[in-house]
Parts: structure tokens; sequence; C-alpha cells
């Protein structure tokens, strides 16, 4: 397994992360015994980042995830975890809270559910309006002083934000969306990051399966599938998008690989600074993602992949209305 490290200041982690969310209902019943068995083969197999959220079906991530690595060495894998998102018993969201009351009381449950006495990377989810950035990471870095957490992580904020954080402490990386559908990071917020020495650890590397090549135009979202609700899989959308796809396939069978592997690997060839994060909840589609760093994209691979997929091509928002002016960039 490759290993990247998070900016200058973060650990050495393998160079492709596990996201655990879609473990816990985010797209529809996941099988709870495949879940554990794709963790236990992500760490067989080299994976060490592994994240989640403490809002992810309001504690039931990292219980799974409690579950998944009992037993296992605690220096072997790195915890990433966000907080700060509030939720209802129906599931429903109701905004962030970044008090450092807050973050110590988040940081305490986070802890007892995962049956650890201590988080790798501890991050905001999002940016609370309400709380200046600056107590909200001076928290976390009294949490880091007290040996809680190892590392101070960020998500979703702007530039602006990531210079006033990294301020206070030096922040490892910035959690962030980055695939070739949602390239909003490049302006503003990777110039940022190098010039601090901050890593980017990308997710919705395969825009929620959009980009996956496993996903079709008259395919309905299960019952609880978040994906109901997205811009991009909205009809007149999605039919726009699954035609990239298409052209993304040509360019992918050409080179003998799927079309999740060839938009991985192109993430991951925006820099060594940069670690994409897989959602895979099945051993097949990490087995799939998996040969995604075998890949090495020429510049004239590059530019046939950007030709099938331009900056900008995508139709739709990236998230929900209600939820993109909680977004440090765009789409």
């Amino acid at each position: 397994m490759q290993t990247r490290t998070l900016g200058t200041t973060g650990p050495v982690v393998s160079a492709l992360g596990l996201g655990a969310m879609g473990m816990s209902g985010a797209y529809g019943a996941a099988d709870r015994a495949e879940s554990i068995a794709t963790v236990h083969a992500a760490l067989e197999t080299g994976v060490t980042l592994i994240d989640t959220g403490d809002f992810y079906a309001m504690g039931h991530n990292e219980l799974l995830l409690a579950e998944a690595l009992r037993g296992r060495d605690r220096d072997s894998y790195r915890l990433s975890v966000k907080f700060g998102q509030l939720r209802g018993p129906g599931g429903e969201f109701g905004g962030q809270d970044g008090r450092p009351e807050a973050v110590k009381n988040f940081l305490a449950y986070s802890l007892t559910r995962l049956g650890t006495d201590h988080i790798d990377i501890y991050r905001p989810a999002r940016l609370d309006p309400a709380v200046p950035i600056e107590e909200t990471v001076g928290a976390i870095k009294e949490m880091i002083d007290a040996g809680y957490v190892r590392y101070l992580g960020l998500s979703e904020v702007d530039a602006a934000t990531i210079r006033r954080a990294h301020a206070v402490h030096p922040v490892a990386d910035l959690q962030i969306e980055y695939s070739l559908l949602s390239r909003a990071v490049e302006a503003d917020i990777l110039p940022a990051l190098r010039e601090l020495g901050i890593g980017l650890t990308a997710y919705g590397v395969l825009s929620r399966g959009l980009i996956s090549g496993h996903w079709s135009a008259g395919r309905t979202a299960a019952p609880g599938d978040g994906r109901g609700f997205s811009p991009r899989f909205a009809s007149g959308n999605v039919e726009h998008n699954l035609a990239l796809v298409e052209a993304l396939r040509r360019v992918a069978d050409a080179k003998g690989r799927t079309v999740a592997q060839l938009a991985i690997a192109w993430v991951a060839a925006q820099g060594e600074d940069i670690v994409p994060l897989v959602g895979a909840r099945t051993r097949e589609r990490l087995a799939e993602a998996l040969p995604a760093l075998e890949l090495t994209l020429t510049a004239d691979d590059l530019a046939e992949i950007e030709k099938a997929v331009p900056p900008g091509a995508a139709r739709g928002d990236r998230y929900p209305s209600a939820f993109m002016a909680g977004l440090g960039v765009g789409n």
C-alpha cells in the first residue's frame, strides 16, 4: 500500500482512505456483516485511514466501527472523525454546534462509542456561523494538549476560515468534496492549502456513485437513500451527467480500467498532498477501488479525461439547496 502524509504536520496514512458513512444507511440499507468484513478487508490490504462522523445515523457508524476494529492494534489505523452536525430523532438535520463546551461533549461520546482513548484527526463537519472558528479550534487544541486528539482537521470551509484556524493550531488536512464533477476547490482552496502545508482528504470522488460506472438513468434510489434528494441524480440532470460518465468509460475501456478506477486515479493524480476517500460498503467495491492506486496517468491521459468531463460540466448542485449555503465552496 502506498502512503501519503497529510500536510507538513499530519500523520502518514494510506494513499487511499475508507469512508464509512454508507455503512450506516446514507445510501439505503447496508449489510452489517458485510460492512464489518469490508473494514477488515481494507485493513488487511493496508488501508490505514478510516473516516466517520458522530452524526452518521446518530452514532451507529461509530459503534459499527468499534465492533469492526475491536482487537486491532490501535496504532495500525487512523480514525478521522467529524462532529458538530445536529440531528433529530427522525434523522433530520438541525444545524451545527461548534461551541467549545459542545466540542468536548461530542468528543467524550465519540471516544466511548468508538472504544478508544484518542481520535487521530478531529474536525468540525461544517462551520458554525454563530461561533468564531478560533473558539472551536481552540477547544480542539485543548483536547490535543490533553492527549484525547492527535491532529486538527477541517471540513468544507473556505480559504479565509482555513487561515484563521491554522493561526490557532496547525491544521493537518481539510476534508472536502473533490471529483471530476466537483472542482470548486481548485480556484482558491488548493492554493491556500499548499501555501500553508495542509493536506486534503477528498470525499465524493465518485460523486456518491454517480461516476462509479454502476448507476443508470432509470435507477430509482432505495428507501432511505439520500441520492433521492440529490440534484445531480434528479431527472433531467442525471441523464446529462451519465452522458459524461459514458465519455469517461470510453477512456477507461481504452486503458483496461473501470470508470471508478479512472475517476479515483484522477483525484489521486492531482497531487501527492491529496488522499481520496472511497465510500465502499462491500468488499466487491473495495476490491474494484484499490487498483486505482496502481494507475499512473500521463499528461495525455489527463487531457483525455478532461476532454471527456470538462470542468463545470456537471448539471445540478452537489447538495440540495438547503445544504449549499453551509459549504465553503460551491460545486
